[in-house]
């Protein structure tokens, strides 16, 4: 089944469900064929008006029919949200795919009551812009064919990657997930240090946030890692070479090792957490 045919609902209407339905509507995919469960009136309105879905505050009309369910629920929110849906999933169970950071498969079926075909995801803020990164992880129980639909679909946030273990979502989190705000550090570092050099705010900010745009493209589109482009850009005894000297001797990539294997210990703990019974 392709995406752009599948009847998709999704549980939650925030941001990332936004981000995922414009980018399924932008790749062709027949707005009537999508609804959104969503308890805030406002943003059903909006989700409505802007992509011509429907949107309902009932769960249970939203999952008729459905092939495909999109959990967009907060974490802290998921037992609660899951019991009650698990009493309306009915044969043929449909895809089951959570975005939920932390809340583990296990968690999930219990939650849920049965074994569902699931793909856990982690995606992260630029999917609101079609620009994200996105980890995925398939149970079991899910068909080659459910995880080629659930990776279709998540392509509308963005660029995909599997992962064999579920445990490694959380070095996706680590890594991509938080990544987008070490991007976001290093960008006003940039802009900080441009203004301290006698650029106006403005001018410092455009320029930090275009370099870092244009490098990502640069390593995205070439057939060079990262470490072949900078050493492309670094001229011996240039003004390159210089600030990386300074950038090794404060420890920059030891830092930056430190820093995600923090945040994978944070996203163990939290899964621990938000895996207990509730």
């Amino acid at each position: 089944m392709s995406s752009t045919r599948a009847r998709i609902t999704f549980i939650g209407g925030g941001n990332m469900a936004h981000a995922l339905i414009a980018g399924l509507i932008a790749d062709d995919h027949d707005p009537r064929l999508l609804k959104v469960s969503e308890p805030l009136a406002e943003r059903r309105e909006q989700l409505a008006s802007t992509f011509g879905i429907e949107a309902t505050a009932d769960s249970a009309a939203a999952l008729a029919g459905a092939q495909v369910v999109v959990l967009c629920v907060k974490p802290q929110t998921a037992p609660s949200v899951c019991r009650t849906l698990g009493g309306m999933l009915t044969d043929p169970l449909p895809l089951v795919i959570s975005i939920m950071a932390g809340v583990t498969e296990a968690s999930l079926t219990r939650w849920l009551g049965q074994p569902v075909p699931l793909v856990r995801t982690m995606p992260n803020t630029p999917a609101m812009v079609q620009s994200g990164a996105i980890g995925l992880h398939a149970s079991a129980t899910t068909t080659p064919a459910q995880r080629n639909l659930a990776e279709e679909i998540l392509r509308a946030g963005g660029v995909t990657r599997w992962v064999e273990q579920e445990s490694d979502l959380d070095a996706v989190t680590a890594l991509s997930g938080s990544g987008p705000a070490y991007f976001f550090l290093v960008m006003e570092a940039l802009e900080q240090a441009g203004v301290e050099q006698g650029l106006d705010a403005e001018t410092a900010r455009l320029l930090s946030i275009q370099t870092a745009l244009g490098a990502a493209r640069m390593a995205m589109e070439s057939d060079e890692t990262p470490a072949e482009l900078r050493k492309r850009v670094t001229s011996p005894g240039g003004t390159t070479e210089r600030a990386l000297e300074v950038f090794r001797e404060g420890g920059l990539e030891g830092l930056v090792r430190r820093a995600v294997a923090a945040a994978r210990h944070r996203a163990q703990e939290l899964s621990q957490l938000l895996g207990e019974d509730r």
